[in-house]
């Protein structure tokens, strides 16, 4: 139950499918992203891993038998929920990662397609489908993070809706 949050803020990052159908009913995935990278571009060159999870409201994650409520999310999650990352390449080309460096994690994932970045939205296609987010820089450009609105259960199985940031820090700059 703990997982939602973070699974579902994975999925709005990645995992949005837009396709269209042509009059043959064929799905028409979206083209990948190619050219030169623009100057604002240039900024998200490098590996970034997700660093923070707040939400806005108090919620209990943990099954520690603790009545510990927080908005730090991040913190409640084990090593292998926290254990995610994007790689941002010069030819557009991107990697997600999850659970990959953590020990033993068992639910690891690995997408890979293209990005670009424009008037502060990312916009990553994998797997033909097409997903822009807005994202929010940091004042000296080290963090991004971008915030939705999400149904959470607690602990005792109770859902709230919360809106909740993820943050994703740079790891290496390229």
């Amino acid at each position: 139950m703990k997982r939602n949050a973070f699974i579902i803020g994975v999925m709005l990052l990645m995992g949005g499918i837009i396709s269209s159908c042509n009059s043959d009913n064929e799905v028409d995935c979206p083209e990948d992203f190619t050219g030169e990278l623009t100057t604002a571009e240039e900024d998200l060159v490098g590996t970034w891993v997700l660093s923070a999870i707040v939400a806005d409201e108090e919620i209990d994650l943990t099954d520690d038998d603790v009545d510990n409520p927080s908005t730090d999310f991040f913190a409640q999650y084990p090593a292998c929920q926290k254990d995610a990352s994007y790689t941002f390449n010069s030819d557009r080309s991107y990697e997600y990662g999850q659970g990959q460096n953590a020990t033993d994690c068992q639910n690891k994932a690995t997408l890979e397609g293209t990005w670009k970045y424009a008037s502060a939205n990312l916009s990553l296609v994998s797997a033909c489908s097409l997903q822009n987010t807005d994202i929010e820089f940091n004042v000296n450009q080290t963090a991004f993070s971008f915030t939705n609105d999400f149904e959470v259960r607690d602990v005792d199985g109770v859902v709230s809706a919360v809106e909740i940031t993820f943050v994703y820090s740079l790891a290496i700059a390229d």
